[in-house]
């Protein structure tokens, strides 16, 4: 058992493997007779503690390799909770989480499909709207929030969809909302409980196809843009960085690669090498929840709110990717696996792709002696994709040369649509096509960032621009001055747009060669207010969106923002209620919580397929080196000498002024 899944570069922190999930779940067959009628939601690696890693690093000794099951009786509608020893083929732990229901799953998903689709009732009420091809139907099932759940159906588990029809067997289903017509079925025994048919609209001409042959000829006709040449990326000695089993290293970073159900990529031990040592910077970055409540109180829309991460899991909905689509030039895949809810393993291919990218200039100056000095910016991508139904999430976090880290997310895909008829409002949303709307939503990341700035004992910073008032000292009014204030116990702040208020988390233990503490700064990017009444069901249950940024002490169990069991969720037992601890967190390892994202507000440019919108944010070294630590990249190649012909225009300016 010692060796189950264990490749050659095995580490503690390593993904599970096809023969553990095996494992995991032959032990709960074996000891707790799961097996038909159970749905194994979840499967993951319980990641071993720091000092066991170090432990690991230090002497090779491998910690006891555990995975956390949540599993479903279907049959009595109760979640269950295991822990199992993969070293010892042994359970640990089994609980019961009573009136808690576990995350979707892509199985539930499709067999809800499929049932709904060859339902009597579901089949008569298309047929009423002159829909009897079924090939051509599309049900999408989501979940339920607490507020929007029925009465006579509490205590179940139910899922409520929407139908699409397509134009025909390749067309885009999106395209073709059944609106007014919705199904509740409760979700265990795919039992339709209720055919909401609410109005009917006359489908409208438009145009929602983006597959090149499907788009009408009228419209391909006008486009007038040139073909573009070829654009090749070649590095023919291979990339910079190297891949050990999931440790990347390029450029004096280093950092593991790590993958689960929920959070999908997670980003392990990301350190700087800096006066031959490596300095850690994040222990562990990851996303550990995604909210995107629509804003349109209709029919078709009011219960429509997504938790991305804590429903579905952004692991579950990982997709391959494709060299020269996905990602261009010089590329290096890690693979994925994870299991169906019958805890049978599955392979992702090239679920995480790793590259470099040129990115312009890093540094440059023009002396007025004519030298130059320029050095061409590199970075390192890693990043995967995911899709959700109707919308795919691009994540990219990139690490530059000087010691920079950005992550960004683009969102695409295709907007959720409804018709309507002639002159109807739709106050809640934006006309994209005839007489079809897409409604106003928002799309909030929370990012879960275990930073370990030269260490696990950090302070997080308040930092923010004051203006100093006109005074003798300051007669012009030119003077600002920088307020940091530590954030003393754990809570939550907001951002704050008229003293563009950052956050540093700070090293108050050691100070650089210049004497101050060492820091990595978040800078914000893509905050955004949540637009909510307090009062709000959809806050209620995703209380973190109401705040930019919290600060808890780390804790190993407090891992979801929202709490675990958010699907059916009356309220958030995450962040909200572990803050009234009221714990301190000044120089104590830390976990800081950035709540980003979209606020959408829907384009006719965005239809019938959404270019790219993108959000990002950074964190950025401050006084975590003693100068500039890219200095020592090398110097441009030679053929990037500025010509003769620019340094006569320069002299020429020069003398003209």
């Amino acid at each position: 058992m010692e060796n189950r899944g264990r490749s050659l570069t095995f580490h503690p922190l390593d993904p599970l493997s096809a023969v553990e999930f095996t494992a995991a779940v032959a032990v709960l067959a074996r000891e707790r007779g799961v097996a038909d009628g159970w749905r194994f939601t979840s499967i993951e690696l319980v990641e071993p503690s720091r000092s066991a890693v170090a432990g690991f690093a230090a002497t090779g000794a491998v910690p006891d390799r555990r995975a956390r099951l949540v599993v479903l009786n279907r049959a009595e509608n109760t979640t269950w909770v295991g822990v199992v020893s993969l070293t010892t083929d042994a359970l640990f732990e089994w609980d019961t989480v009573p009136g808690m229901q576990a995350n979707f799953t892509v199985d539930e998903w499709e067999e809800a499909d499929a049932a709904l689709r060859a339902h009597p009732d579901v089949i008569a009420a298309l047929a009423r709207r002159g829909i009897t091809d079924l090939d051509l139907v599309f049900i999408d099932t989501w979940t339920y929030g607490d507020a929007v759940i029925p009465d006579r159906y509490r205590g179940r588990r139910l899922g409520w969809s929407d139908v699409w029809v397509r134009a025909s067997t390749e067309a885009n289903p999106y395209a073709g909302p059944v609106s007014g017509l919705h199904f509740v079925l409760d979700v265990n025994s795919m039992e339709l409980l209720e055919v909401e048919d609410s109005f009917t609209v006359e489908p409208p001409a438009g145009m929602g196809e983006y597959v090149p042959h499907l788009v009408p000829r009228r419209i391909r006709d006008r486009s007038e843009r040139p073909t573009l040449t070829p654009l090749d990326i070649v590095q023919p000695d291979g990339p910079s960085f190297t891949l050990d089993g999931n440790l990347v290293q390029w450029q004096n970073w280093s950092l593991r690669v790590g993958f689960n159900y929920r959070e999908g990529m997670t980003l392990h031990t990301v350190g700087y090498r800096d006066g031959g040592r490596v300095r850690p910077i994040a222990n562990r970055l990851s996303f550990a929840e995604m909210v995107v409540p629509y804003r349109d109180p209709s029919v078709d829309h009011f219960r429509r709110t997504a938790f991305d991460v804590g429903e579905w899991g952004l692991g579950f909905m990982t997709t391959s990717l494709e060299l020269g689509c996905d990602c261009l030039g010089e590329i290096r895949y890690l693979d994925a696996v994870l299991h169906n809810s019958k805890g049978e393993p599955y392979s992702i291919p090239n679920a995480f792709c790793i590259h470099e990218e040129d990115n312009a200039v890093l540094w440059k100056h023009v002396d007025h002696n004519g030298s130059a000095e320029v050095r061409r910016m590199r970075r390192l991508v890693v990043s995967f994709h995911v899709t959700v139904a109707n919308y795919e999430y691009l994540v990219y976090w990139r690490f530059y040369q000087d010691g920079n880290m950005e992550c960004e997310v683009r969102a695409t895909g295709i907007m959720v649509v409804t018709h309507l008829d002639e002159g109807q409002p739709h106050p809640n949303g934006t006309l994209v096509d005839t007489r079809t709307y897409a409604p106003f939503h928002q799309h909030f990341i929370v990012a879960r960032m275990d930073l370990d700035v030269d260490g696990p004992e950090n302070t997080v910073f308040r930092t923010e621009t004051q203006v100093e008032p006109i005074s003798a000292a300051n007669p012009l009014g030119l003077a600002l001055t920088q307020q940091n204030t530590p954030i003393e116990t754990e809570g939550f702040d907001d951002y704050n747009w008229d003293t563009q208020r950052a956050w540093k988390v700070v090293n108050e233990n050691l100070l650089n060669g210049l004497g101050t503490p060492v820091s990595y700064k978040l800078v914000p990017g893509g905050a955004i207010p949540s637009f909510f009444d307090r009062s709000a069901p959809a806050l209620q249950r995703a209380q973190v969106i109401g705040h930019t940024v919290w600060v808890t002490p780390n804790d190993e169990t407090e891992r979801w923002p929202c709490g675990e069991f958010v699907n059916q969720s009356a309220v958030d037992h995450g962040l909200p209620e572990w803050i009234q601890a009221g714990r301190p967190v000044r120089n104590a390892d830390v976990v800081l919580w950035y709540v980003f994202g979209i606020h959408h507000i829907t384009r006719p440019e965005e239809w019938p397929i959404m270019a790219v919108d993108t959000v990002s944010f950074w964190l950025k070294p401050v006084g975590f080196f003693d100068r500039n630590p890219s200095l020592d990249v090398e110097p441009r190649p030679a053929h990037c000498a500025p010509d003769e012909h620019a340094q006569h225009a320069h002299d020429a300016d020069h003398h003209d002024h």
